[in-house]
């Protein structure tokens, strides 16, 4: 089974304007929508397009908390979240007019005997399952909290799959992470040194091998993403032709195609064409991929 965890999940507001956004005046929407998610949830989402049935962990809070999880089970997602003694599930507004302005919620805070039940929940699983992580750590938890699950499965067999930056990535590294997931900026930022190609890329990726990880996937939006595998083969891949909407959730969704992609066919190959495909799909839509979406892009590539 894969599993997902969104420490901090969220519902979006998005408010479509027909004009400029006019500060400290009435401005009236032209549309409107309400989108759930957070990084572990967007994976769990494009996973259940290609067929691959998930459960999303994480922890959720007050009315709104129940408001996501009943909108998840409406979209055939399972999930298993906490649910916190106070606070609220975080609202984020997002106003699309003449310039985006996003005004992101701080999200209730998440005690420790809460995370001492998340601990436990994860210490079952079992050998042959996936861990995705993804995203930042929310600023009631320690810095370290990705290295403390790390720490904790070590020796269980599960596989797990990180999508962070920085830090938080570095630290995860001597546990042997099956899939890591930088952007060529943060990979850049970890080396230390600008990557100007793919072969100052590869090296970087190759450090980061070096340090534990055993596969390191690099996206780099437009122009594409490459993979390092565990034999230390390279590949290499472009993008379809599309136009970009909206970034939000394609490297979620990247991942999620990646994942599922390797499952199905055990090729490291094939796993990097279905989350790229995967990836642009969603870039190139309003909301996460759909399946009849991915289908069309993976015949270009």
């Amino acid at each position: 089974m894969i599993y997902t965890v969104t420490f901090n999940p969220a519902i979006d507001y998005v408010v479509r304007l027909n004009a400029p956004l006019q500060a400290g005046a009435v401005n009236r929407a032209a549309g409107e929508d309400c989108v759930l998610g957070g990084k572990g949830i967007n994976v769990s989402g494009v996973l259940a397009q290609l067929g691959c049935p998930s459960v999303a962990l994480g922890f959720v809070a007050g009315e709104t908390g129940a408001w996501l999880e009943r909108g998840l089970a409406a979209q055939g997602l399972q999930t298993d979240f906490l649910h916190l003694p106070s606070g609220m599930t975080r609202i984020n507004v997002k106003i699309k007019a003449e310039q985006e302005t996003e005004l992101n919620g701080a999200g209730p805070a998440i005690p420790p005997e809460a995370m001492a039940a998340l601990y436990k929940k994860l210490e079952a699983l079992q050998k042959g399952d996936i861990l995705v992580l993804a995203g930042s750590i929310p600023a009631s938890l320690p810095a370290d909290t990705y290295e403390r699950i790390l720490a904790r499965l070590q020796g269980h067999g599960v596989r797990t799959v990180v999508d962070a930056s920085g830090p938080l990535l570095a630290r995860v590294l001597p546990y042997g992470p099956f899939l890591i997931k930088p952007n060529h900026h943060e990979l850049a930022e970890l080396a230390g040194c600008p990557l100007p190609d793919d072969d100052a890329i590869t090296r970087a990726a190759r450090q980061l091998q070096s340090q534990g990880a055993h596969n390191v996937l690099v996206s780099m939006a437009g122009d594409g993403a490459l993979l390092l595998d565990e034999a230390g083969t390279v590949h290499r891949i472009g993008v379809p032709q599309g136009k970009v909407i909206n970034s939000v959730g394609a490297g979620d969704s990247m991942l999620a195609g990646f994942v599922a992609g390797y499952l199905q066919s055990g090729s490291y190959a094939q796993a990097l064409r279905l989350g790229t495909a995967c990836g642009s799909a969603t870039a190139f839509s309003l909301g996460l991929a759909t399946r009849e979406e991915i289908e069309r892009l993976l015949e270009q590539l």
